[in-house]
């Protein structure tokens, strides 16, 4: 008897890994509202919000992403779309090299927000600077890319736009996933252009 508890834990655990290794999608969890979206299959690679090593997200109750104004451009955009996941990943820390929820540096976030969305784009900045077409960035949408120039001539450093001032990026300094404004002087006068992905 004393072993029941033990052996219904291992089969949770199992039940558990099964489900997340399929990519089944659980059912909605009690007292989820009517209609309201099923919750996302659990994902080995997604990021966890909360734990000994990270404390959870300054920002992380923000929802995700505003609500379009009228006339605005959609909000299911490949770019809005990989946004939105970038959003969620706020708080995820700096990692030179890093591409996955464990760590991110500035081009591994942009491709693993992107290939989320089916799209596969170059590993490095200055390639990512190659891809979509060149926009003014007076003509910014959600998820379009924004290229600065940090390090050296030409684009060394990549984020993702949430509108005309702000973005989301992954910087090496205070090494977190984080959201910034483009009208800071660092960000501003490092501005080499913009790109969208489609």
């Amino acid at each position: 008897m004393r072993k029941l508890p033990s052996l219904v834990l291992v089969c949770l655990t199992m039940t558990a890994a099964g489900c997340a290794s399929t990519g089944a999608v659980p059912r909605p969890f009690p007292g989820a509202q009517p209609g309201a979206a099923p919750p996302v299959a659990a994902d080995p690679t997604a990021p966890i919000t909360a734990g000994p090593d990270r404390p959870p997200s300054p920002v992380a109750s923000q929802p995700a992403v505003a609500v379009a104004p009228p006339g605005a451009p959609p909000m299911d955009t490949p770019g809005s779309l990989a946004l939105a996941t970038a959003l969620d990943l706020r708080g995820v820390r700096y990692r030179s090299g890093g591409s996955d929820p464990s760590g991110f540096d500035c081009s591994g976030l942009v491709q693993y927000v992107f290939a989320r969305q089916g799209i596969a784009l170059p590993r490095d900045v200055r390639r990512q600077f190659q891809v979509g077409y060149e926009i003014a960035t007076g003509e910014l949408r959600p998820g379009d890319l924004l290229f600065f120039n940090t390090e050296s001539d030409g684009a060394s450093h990549v984020a993702i736009a949430l509108d005309h001032q702000t973005f989301v990026h992954a910087p090496n300094s205070r090494g977190v996933v984080r959201v910034e404004r483009l009208s800071t002087a660092y960000w501003s006068q490092r501005l080499l252009g913009a790109r969208r992905i489609e």
